[in-house]
Parts: structure tokens; sequence; C-alpha cells
């Protein structure tokens, strides 16, 4: 007669009890029996750990309250360390210790990954523990699993990813209500789906730090987070996304990375795509990513970028991870090692196209003046539009380029915002065109 295997019962200690933490609790007391049939495992909340949030904690039984993470990392009964404080200190020094400790670490932290990876999972290896991070990086949807298992083989080529759902809700808004850019972040804000200071949203740090992830696991190159070229969104006009729309194209805030022989491309800017593009259907919160790989081809991953439930979800999914793998402690790619030979493309070596807005005195002659100087950087252009003249009014000029250099358009556009008929400083927006 075949014995039954007995229950596991996996120790979790968790760092931080704010919006993600409490949803972490929550998700794991709704789906309890579920863990218990499927997967013949307990996963017991031992330890809760917060400066502020205690007060808050409710129908966790037995869990020890703490406001001293040293508490969870000195008890030796806790098998797994949940970091959801986020930031770089003291996050990287509660991983570090916990995997010293011989403690298991799963992290929904962008900014530790981005910034102190190589040395987190050297460590990890150092001390065969688990390093999980699904969360850091789309909350959950599973991009991390799918770059490390899912496309496991492949040869990657690019990812085009909407990786910040405040700014692609802001973007949305802006897009179909016709928003100015303050409304749509009052209103990102009303819901929830802004910080009360969102400058690391909109000026495209969150972003940064998610693609320096990315690029890694794809590329298997660490990138240092001000290698990064970032450009946010707070210059992004109702005008910019108007005449977008009449041109058949959306803004979107895209992380890119691409790989072409030994140079790596990693930027986060406003970019224009195509209106038949999938990811221009992406609205609100939701998060995408485009990634185009040999021999799979191209795919499309796409789910909620931001929320409690969504976050706690991929913290689960690494929990759901580590039961599945067993204790055999094995990371489930390669993360401590580095591709040799890459380097990185700088912004100034890339050539796009261009959307430019000038706004300017509406007198003969400005579009000639405007022309000259972009042919003079070699800048040609494939289209201008302006509207019905206005002598008493400033007008915008929309032109779109052909390919140039970044770097010769900025030395075009540094001249062209001197020109005393030129009223405010040129709006440049990159475009891609998508396969």
């Amino acid at each position: 007669m075949q014995k039954t295997k007995s229950m596991s019962k996996i120790n979790l200690g968790l760092v931080g009890y704010g919006t993600v933490g409490s949803g972490v609790a929550k998700f794991l007391s709704r789906r309890k029996s579920f863990f218990k049939n499927k997967f013949n495992t307990e996963f017991v909340i031992r330890t809760i750990c917060d400066v502020r949030q205690l007060e808050n904690v409710r129908g966790l039984g037995k869990a020890r309250l703490t406001r001293k993470f040293h508490d969870i990392l000195n008890d030796p009964k806790i098998d797994i360390v949940i970091e959801l404080i986020g930031g770089l200190h003291p996050a990287k020094e509660i991983i570090m210790e916990a995997l010293k400790q011989g403690k298991h670490v799963i992290t929904a932290n962008k900014a530790v990954i981005a910034n102190s990876g190589k040395e987190l999972f050297q460590l990890a290896k150092k001390q065969n523990r688990h390093l999980y991070f699904e969360s850091s990086v789309g909350a959950g949807t599973p991009i991390i699993k799918m770059i490390t298992e899912g496309l496991a083989g492949n040869k990657f080529k690019s990812i085009y990813g909407i990786i910040n759902g405040t700014c692609n809700f802001i973007l949305s808004e802006m897009t179909q209500n016709n928003f100015s850019f303050g409304q749509a972040l009052a209103e990102a804000q009303r819901r929830g789906f802004a910080e009360s200071n969102p400058t690391l949203d909109i000026n495209g740090m969150d972003s940064v730090h998610k693609l320096a992830i990315l690029a890694y696991l794809a590329f298997g190159k660490f990138i240092d987070v001000k290698d990064i070229y970032r450009e946010g969104i707070t210059h992004i006009s109702h005008a910019d996304i108007e005449h977008a729309t009449s041109l058949g194209l959306t803004i979107k805030l895209l992380a890119i990375t691409k790989k072409e022989n030994d140079k790596i491309e990693v930027r986060v800017h406003p970019t224009l795509i195509s209106q038949d593009h999938p990811l221009a259907s992406i609205h609100s919160i939701y998060n995408a990513f485009y990634i185009n790989t040999d021999p799979q081809g191209n795919v499309l991953l796409s789910g909620e970028g931001a929320g409690q439930m969504a976050a706690a979800s991929g913290v689960i999914s690494d929990l759901v991870n580590f039961v599945s793998r067993g204790d055999r402690a094995t990371l489930p790619c390669n993360l401590y090692s580095e591709a040799s030979g890459l380097k990185i493309r700088k912004i100034d070596q890339i050539k796009t196209k261009f959307y430019i807005r000038f706004m300017v005195t509406d007198k003969p002659g400005v579009l000639s003046v405007i022309t000259g100087i972009l042919g003079k950087h070699g800048i040609g252009i494939n289209s201008v539009t302006q509207k019905a003249h206005n002598p008493t009014a400033t007008v915008p000029v929309i032109m779109l380029t052909d390919f140039t250099s970044e770097k010769m358009l900025r030395l075009a556009l540094n001249k062209i915002d001197k020109l005393p008929v030129v009223k405010s400083k040129p709006v440049a927006i990159r475009m891609e065109k998508l396969l």
C-alpha cells in the first residue's frame, strides 16, 4: 500500500507589511486549502516585521509581530524571508544576511536587484540558496519566468516593454479622455495608481530599474542604471497626443533593449508606435512585453502591472516555484556570471526617426530657417504639418524626420531653440517601427 506523503510546512518571515505585504498575507489565507491539496504544502507566516504597519495586522493567528528585522534573520525555524520594504537600504543588507543565515529569499525589490543583483546572485550561489524576484518586474505578470524558463534556449533579439503602470495610465487618460498631463496625474493619484510623490514613475527611473533586470536576464550583461538612457513623460502635452493620433500613432513610455552583434541598447523614453501594433492597445495600469526571439519569433505578454494582488501574485508564484523545485536550491538559470565582450551602445550612437514639435511665431521664412539648420546637420524631413497662418499667434510646426543620429539631432535642436522665433523648447519623440 502506497504511503501518503507527509504535509510540508514552510515557515515564512515577512519583512514589510504595507500594500504588497498585506496582499501576500491575504493571498496565502485565501488559498490555504488549495496549496495543501495541490502542493501538499502549508505556508505559515511565522513572523512579520514592519516599522509602521503592525497595528494593521489582523487574522494571522500566532504570527509574531516585531519591529526588528533581526528577529526574522536570527530565527532558525524560518525557511524563507520575503523582503517587501523596497529601496536599496536596508533591503540589500536584509537579503544578504538572510542568505548568509541559510535562508531562501523572495523579493519584489526592483531597485536592489537592478543595482546589486550580481553580488546577491553570487552570494546565493555560494550559500546554495534560492533568490527569487518575479514581482520586481511586471508585478504578477510572469515575465521573469518567461525569459528564464518559457523561452529558455531562444536567442533574444529585442524587448520592448510598457513596464510602468502609472505612466501608462496617465498617457491612456490623455489619449482617451482628453486630459492634460496634470489632470491625468491627479486622477492616477486619486485612484491609487500613483504615489503622492510620483517622481520615480514619471521621470522613468522605475522603468530603468526594471529594464536593467530584463536586459541582464535576456543578454547576460549587468548594466549600471546610470548607463541606461532615461527620459520621462512630463514634457508630453495633449497637443502631442492629438498630433500623434492624427498621424495614426500612439505615444507610450517604452523600456527598450536590443542586441546586435556585441552591442546592447538600453533606453527608456516616450516612443511613437503605430496604432496597429499590439502594444498600442495596452491601456490603463496594464504592463506589456513584446519580445523578439530566434527561433520562436515575436511573443507578447501582458497583465496588470500595479496593485496589491497583482504584486502579491508574483510573490506567491515564487513560493510555488520553490515548492515545485524542492529544496535543491538551484537557481532557475545561471544568474551569477556575466556574458563577456558585450558593450553598451550609447544614446548618441543610436539612429531613429523622430517626431518634432516646434512652437514658433507665425512669420514668413520661419519654416525654411528651421529646415535649413536640420539640413546642415544631415537630418532629412519626411513630412511637415503646420496649422493655418495666424500672424498674431504662436503655432505648432510638426515634423517627422528620416533616420538620424541622436547626436546630430540634439546639436540641431540646440541651435533651433536659440532662434528668437522659437517660443518654447522643441519636443522630440523617438519613433519605433515594431515588427
